[in-house]
């Protein structure tokens, strides 16, 4: 299939071609076609399958081909995101796919400034992406007016709703037009994102193009059994690779991450760290140097899990567990884009192994053993028996809280090699 089969203009499927793209992505292919149509769509997609130019192309095109009125642009399309990084990431999408057109787009996220963003929306613009937090604020101010928007979309919504902003998203509803269509965007679809969609849709159709919280299967995944005073010293020996060329490391506070990016400058390797604390200014400058080439490591909490997107990342490391499991596929998402390998590496400590028996049981796979390094957990590494033992339980799993529930301890080898441990294979 080709974007023209897809009933794309020229001017849109010259611009995808002139950008790389060549054929349409699963849910591109399945998705366009019905938002074109002026279709509600609830679309499940994991990170990385082109889920922004599904729905920013079709915009694009309904705008473009739309009779202009007279006057001052009235908002079109309203675009609801979580956080500032994936705000950014779809207005470029809108800005890139757009050059062809007269479409005019403005960003709305907290962090910076109110001048820029109200100047813009005061000339008119066709496209406005927002998180909630400013969109709220512009709302209570009135400098937004949302009576002709014709079209809403949600990305992102599970964690929208984990973040808190049901509540936000309702409010927003409520200023919207009755009539206006209506596109929802989720890497899961668990049960409150269903109740979501039946409150605020007419009649989805539903494109899927992976069984939810699924992994990409091009990424290569490992899991370290290592105790947590442990991880810096196991960290700082993996990036004694120089594969290991271009590294998202990903913690779970803020804290954590600045004490690592400390560690980690201390050994003469180049690191930086980004998190909800830092200003939108300083988290870009962070983010256009690890782009660049000038921070070869990127220390970050979930606020990178998703809306990043980079190329060439060469390792995702969890080098805490993630508390919330589902973000574990959101992390490893930021490698392996678009169809391209990557190897993501989670360190997990014993009291992780709880949530790593849930991950393996969201995932539905055994990411591969890596048992020969050089700090090895004192307990062994745990069989795919005794983690389908824990994946049969409806509970949460208490798994790995008993250390008789781990076998005996282990000795600490004295040297170690990079061979590893595929689940169920017989040690020699």
């Amino acid at each position: 299939m080709t974007f023209e089969d897809l009933k794309l203009i020229s001017v849109l499927t010259k611009t995808v071609r002139q950008l790389g793209y060549e054929e349409p992505t699963p849910i591109q292919s399945l998705a366009i076609p019905d938002i074109l149509a002026g279709r509600d769509v609830l679309g499940l997609a994991q990170t990385g399958t082109g889920k922004t130019a599904a729905f920013s192309l079709p915009i694009l095109q309904q705008i473009h081909t739309a009779p202009q009125a007279k006057g001052k642009k009235k908002v079109h399309t309203l675009v609801l995101t979580p956080t500032r990084e994936l705000a950014n990431q779809v207005y470029k999408s809108f800005a890139e796919y757009g050059t062809r057109t007269q479409v005019q787009q403005v960003v709305l996220y907290g962090g910076v400034g109110y001048g820029p963003q109200i100047d813009k929306l005061k000339r008119g613009v066709d496209v406005v992406v927002a998180t909630p937090g400013r969109l709220m604020d512009m709302m209570k101010q009135r400098h937004i007016d949302l009576s002709a928007v014709q079209t809403f979309v949600l990305d992102e919504a599970d964690r929208m709703l984990d973040m808190g902003f049901i509540d936000d998203i309702r409010l927003v509803v409520r200023a919207l037009p009755k009539q206006r269509q209506t596109l929802l965007f989720s890497a899961t679809m668990p049960m409150k994102i269903r109740h979501l969609a039946n409150s605020i849709m007419e009649d989805p159709v539903e494109v899927s193009v992976t069984p939810s919280a699924t992994t990409v299967d091009a990424i290569e995944q490992q899991v370290y059994f290592v105790e947590r005073g442990d991880k810096p010293g196991l960290l700082m020996h993996l990036l004694e690779d120089e594969a290991t060329s271009r590294v998202l490391v990903f913690v779970n506070t803020r804290h954590s991450a600045e004490s690592l990016v400390k560690r980690l400058s201390r050994q003469k390797i180049t690191a930086d760290d980004i998190h909800g604390n830092k200003s939108q200014k300083v988290r870009e400058r962070t983010l256009k140097k690890f782009l660049k080439g000038a921070v070869r490591v990127l220390v970050a909490t979930d606020v990178a899990a998703r809306g990043l997107d980079f190329e060439d990342i060469t390792h995702v490391v969890n080098y805490d567990v993630p508390e919330d499991v589902e973000n574990y596929v959101h992390r490893i998402g930021r490698t392996g884009r678009a169809g391209a390998s990557g190897i993501a590496l989670s360190f997990c400590a014993i009291e992780e192994r709880p949530i790593w028996a849930q991950i393996e049981r969201l995932i539905r796979k055994n990411p591969v053993i890596v048992e020969d390094h050089p700090f090895p957990s004192p307990l062994r590494a745990p069989t795919p028996t005794d983690v389908e033992r824990s994946t049969t339980n409806s509970e949460p799993t208490t798994l790995g809280t008993d250390r008789s529930s781990w076998g005996k301890p282990i000795t600490k080898p004295t040297g170690w090699s990079s061979k590893v441990r595929r689940p169920g294979r017989k040690r020699r």
